[in-house]
């Protein structure tokens, strides 16, 4: 028995994944989470043998998510379950270490055959973006590769999200005085000196939507 862990922000999607699963023999849902941080606690708590994780959420994206699950949970296979083609998400997904791209607009099959093909130890790619992943990863589009840890990669998600840094420590469970530690690092590290600039380069990660 397969068991899976599900992680969006739409109640709507996970319930309709629920379904197509739990009518499968074989395979479990066994806890479902609403954004990246509590999709990660809860992979941690129960590991899973698969974890569906949708890319874009607030707070904690999926790319983030799949690098702390992989942290976390190293035998926790992840599927990313996604609406986004296009490069920068590829290459950051074949980075992070997913077992899976799946397009959200393909047929509930597509879903199915990656979670058959990640139970047997090989990676699937969604016919439709295959050829696309595989040429951004190649090829990067250029994309610079700056080496920011995941912490300081939660508060660059967060603070182009809009958040203060008040709010980006009570949201981490940190002192103020360390979120503005780290946004300084990050700021250095990018060598960009201003919020613009930052939230400028969450969205070519993939860190944010456009």
């Amino acid at each position: 028995m397969l068991r899976i862990v599900v992680v969006d922000d739409h109640l709507m999607l996970i319930q309709g994944i629920k379904k197509l699963l739990e009518g499968r023999s074989g395979l479990q849902v066994v806890g479902e989470a609403y954004d990246g941080r509590e999709g990660v606690e809860l992979v941690k708590r129960l590991k899973p043998d698969i974890a569906i994780v949708d890319i874009t959420m607030p707070g904690l994206n999926g790319l983030d998510a799949t690098r702390a699950i992989a942290k976390h949970s190293p035998r926790t296979k992840t599927i990313l379950l996604t609406m986004h083609k296009e490069n920068p998400y590829v290459t950051e997904a074949l980075d992070a270490g997913v077992h899976a791209y799946v397009i959200k607009s393909q047929t509930a099959g597509d879903l199915l055959r990656a979670i058959d093909e990640v139970a047997a130890n090989r990676v699937y790619l969604s016919p439709s973006i295959a050829s696309v992943v595989v040429n951004a990863y190649r090829h990067k589009d250029g994309v610079d590769h700056v080496p920011l840890t995941l912490r300081e990669r939660e508060v660059l998600q967060l603070i182009a999200e809009g958040q203060k840094t008040k709010q980006i420590a009570a949201r981490l469970g940190i002192s103020v005085k360390t979120a503005e530690s780290h946004r300084t690092r990050i700021m250095k590290k990018l060598d960009v000196h201003d919020t613009a600039n930052l939230v400028r380069y969450a969205i070519r990660r993939g860190l944010i939507s456009a």
